[in-house]
C-alpha cells in the first residue's frame, strides 16, 4: 500500500503541473489578455459596471483560500476522518481527493474565465440551462452554504469550548457556539470594512499557522515512520461495516474542506484582468490548500504517540493529537492558534452566504424574499440575510451527533450546485454550441471535455457516498434518526420540487442575461427576456452595484 499512496501523490502533482502548464500556455495565446481587460466584464450582462475594480490576483485567490482553510476542515473533522479510515485517510485519502477536486476546479475556473460575473454559478447554470436549472442551483448553493457556516462555527466553538471551560456540558458549547455566530453576524452587519480586512490578514495567518505547527511537530519529532500513513488501516467505528466503506465515508475530511473556492469566481468583476486572475484563484487555491493540507496531516498523524487516544477523543481528535505531541501547555497554544483560524474562516463564510442569499432574493428565488434582500441603509449590508444565515446555523448544531450530518449536507449542497453548471456546459460542448469562441483565455482546450466529464462523474460520486453514509442524530433521549443525512436531503429535495411546480415555475424568471440571452436561447430554446424584464433586472443588480461599491468606499 506505500507504492499505492505514493502513486495517488505523484498522479496528484502531475495533475497539478498538467493543468497549470495547459491554461498558462491558453492564457498566453490569448491576445486580449497580456495587459488586462478592455471591456468590463460584467457589461457583457448589460450591466452598468458599479463595482470597483481593484482586486489583485493575490487577493482574489485569498478570498477562496481562506474559505477553504485547512487549519478549518481538516482539523475540525481531524477525528471523523480518523474514526473512519485511521491513518491511511490522511496519507492515501486527502491526496485521492485533491486529485479528483482538481478537476472539478479547472471545470469551475474554465467557466469563470468565460463568464467572470459576481453571479458565478447561478449565472453561468442560468445561462446554460435556462431559469429552471439556474433556481435549482441557487437553492443547492444556499444550502450548502449556510450548513457550511454552521459547520465551520460548529468546529471553531469545540476547540474554544474547549480551551476555555476544559470539559464543557451542552450548555457551555452552545453558548460559545452562539457567541461566535453572534460576533460573526455583528461584524458582517456593522463593521463590513473590518471584515474586508480581516480577510487580507486571514490568508496570511494561515499561511503563516501552517508552517508553525508543521515546524514545531517536526522539532518535536515524529513517533512514527512515513509509511505508517500508508500501512494503518483502522476503524473506530462501531459499526459492521467493512474497512473499505469506512474509508470512503471518512473521505467527508478532505472534501468538506476543499469548498469555497467558487468565492473567486463571485469576486471576479472586483478583479482587475477577471478572465485571467479569477479563474486562476479558483484552481490554486485547491491546489495550494491540497499541498499544504497533507504537509500538516502527515505530520500531526505521524506525531501521534497513543492513536486509541486520539480514536476516542471523537470532535477533539486533533487537540488530543496536538497534546500528545508537544505537551498540554505549548499544545494549547498551538490549538488557540488553529481556532482564531476557524473564527477567521467563519466570519469569511457568512460574509459569502449573506451575499448569496442576498443575489438570490434580489431575483425574487426565495420565499419571502422582500425581506432577505434588504439592505441597512445605515451600514449598506444586507442585515436580514446575514442574521438568517446566523439564526439557521445556530438551529442545525443543536441537536447530538449533527456534526457529520453538516459536513456531508455543506458537501451535498456545494458540490451539486457546481455540478450543474459543469454539466450543461458539457451538453453545450457535445451539442457543438460552446465553440472555443466562448472560452475564456484560461482554458484546457481539447482537454475541457474529459476534465469536466471526471469532474461530474467525481461530484456524482461523491454525493451518493454522502447520502447513503450512517449518520445518526440524537434528536430527543429516546429518538434517533439513523441515516440522517438521506433523510434530510430527501425532505429538502422533495419541499424544492413542490416549491417550484407550486410557485418559482410561474414568477422566477432568472437574472440578467445581456449579450447571453440569445446563447442561452440557443441552449434552452426559450424565448428571450422581455425588455421589462431585462430592466427590472437591471435595477436590482445596479443595487446590489451601489451596496458593493459603497463597501469599498467605506475601506
Amino acid at each position: 500500500m506505500v507504492y499505492l499512496g505514493i502513486m495517488i501523490l505523484l498522479l496528484t502533482v502531475i495533475m497539478m503541473v498538467f493543468i497549470i502548464v495547459h491554461a498558462s500556455q491558453s492564457v498566453r495565446n490569448w491576445k486580449t489578455a497580456q495587459a488586462g481587460e478592455a471591456t468590463p466584464a460584467g457589461k457583457s450582462f448589460g450591466y452598468k459596471q458599479e463595482l470597483i475594480r481593484d482586486m489583485g490576483g493575490f487577493s482574489n485567490f485569498s478570498v477562496s483560500f481562506s474559505i477553504i482553510s485547512i487549519l478549518t476542515g481538516a482539523v475540525s473533522y481531524y477525528g471523523y476522518g480518523f474514526n473512519q479510515g485511521g491513518p491511511a485517510i490522511m496519507g492515501i485519502g486527502w491526496p485521492l481527493v485533491t486529485f479528483f477536486v482538481l478537476f472539478v476546479a479547472a471545470a469551475m475556473a474554465e467557466l469563470t474565465s468565460a463568464i467572470p460575473t459576481s453571479g458565478a454559478i447561478y449565472h453561468w447554470a442560468s445561462i446554460l440551462g435556462g431559469p429552471t436549472w439556474g433556481w435549482f442551483t441557487g437553492w443547492l448553493n444556499i444550502v450548502g452554504q449556510v450548513t457550511i457556516v454552521a459547520g465551520i462555527d460548529y468546529g471553531c466553538a469545540t476547540f474554544a469550548s474547549n480551551l476555555i471551560f476544559a470539559s464543557p456540558n451542552k450548555f457551555q458549547f452552545l453558548l460559545t457556539y452562539a457567541a461566535i455566530l453572534a460576533s460573526h453576524a455583528l461584524l458582517n452587519h456593522f463593521g463590513i470594512n473590518v471584515v474586508s480586512k480581516l480577510n487580507s490578514i486571514s490568508t496570511i495567518y494561515h499561511v503563516v499557522g501552517v508552517f508553525l505547527i508543521i515546524g514545531v511537530l517536526f522539532i518535536a519529532g515524529p513517533t512514527h515512520h512515513v509509511t505508517y500513513l500508508f500501512t494503518t488501516f483502522s476503524t473506530a467505528t462501531s459499526s459492521n461495516m467493512p474497512y473499505w466503506g469506512a474509508f470512503l465515508i471518512g473521505l467527508l475530511q478532505a472534501q468538506w474542506t476543499l469548498t469555497g473556492y467558487d468565492a473567486s469566481a463571485h469576486t471576479s468583476e472586483e478583479t482587475l484582468n477577471p478572465r485571467v486572475q479569477a479563474p486562476w484563484g479558483v484552481f490554486l487555491s485547491v491546489a495550494i490548500s491540497g499541498i499544504f493540507g497533507f504537509a500538516l496531516l502527515a505530520l500531526v498523524t505521524l506525531s501521534i504517540k497513543n492513536p486509541s487516544a486520539v480514536a476516542v477523543a471523537g470532535n477533539n481528535a486533533f487537540i488530543v493529537a496536538i497534546q500528545q505531541a508537544v505537551g498540554s501547555r505549548f499544545g494549547g497554544v498551538l490549538l488557540w492558534l488553529v481556532t482564531i483560524a476557524m473564527w477567521f474562516c467563519g466570519c469569511s463564510s457568512i460574509t459569502s452566504s449573506s451575499r448569496m442569499v442576498y443575489a438570490f432574493s434580489r431575483d425574487n428565488g426565495l420565499p419571502l424574499s422582500k425581506y432577505w434582500k434588504r439592505v441597512s441603509k445605515k451600514f449598506h449590508t444586507p442585515a436580514v440575510a446575514i442574521w438568517l444565515i446566523a439564526f439557521i446555523a445556530f438551529l442545525s448544531g443543536i441537536s447530538d451527533g449533527i456534526y457529520a450530518v453538516i459536513g456531508t449536507m455543506s458537501v451535498i449542497g456545494l458540490y451539486s450546485s457546481y455540478c450543474i453548471p459543469i454539466a450543461l456546459k458539457l451538453r453545450a460542448q457535445f451539442r457543438g454550441i460552446w465553440t472555443s469562441k466562448e472560452d475564456g483565455p484560461w482554458h484546457l482546450g481539447k482537454w475541457s471535455i474529459p476534465v469536466g466529464t471526471v469532474a461530474c462523474l467525481w461530484i456524482g460520486f461523491l454525493i451518493i457516498l454522502m447520502v447513503v453514509s450512517p449518520t445518526n442524530v440524537q434528536l430527543t433521549s429516546h429518538l434517533v434518526l439513523h441515516y440522517a443525512t438521506g433523510k434530510i436531503i430527501f425532505v429538502v429535495l422533495a419541499l424544492l420540487v413542490i416549491d417550484y411546480l407550486t410557485n418559482a415555475r410561474k414568477t422566477f424568471t432568472g437574472p440578467l442575461l445581456g449579450s447571453y440571452e440569445k446563447f442561452s436561447h440557443q441552449l434552452t430554446n426559450s424565448q428571450p427576456a422581455s425588455p421589462l424584464s431585462q430592466q427590472l433586472n437591471a435595477s436590482q443588480f445596479q443595487l446590489k452595484g451601489d451596496l458593493t461599491n459603497q463597501q469599498h468606499h467605506q475601506n
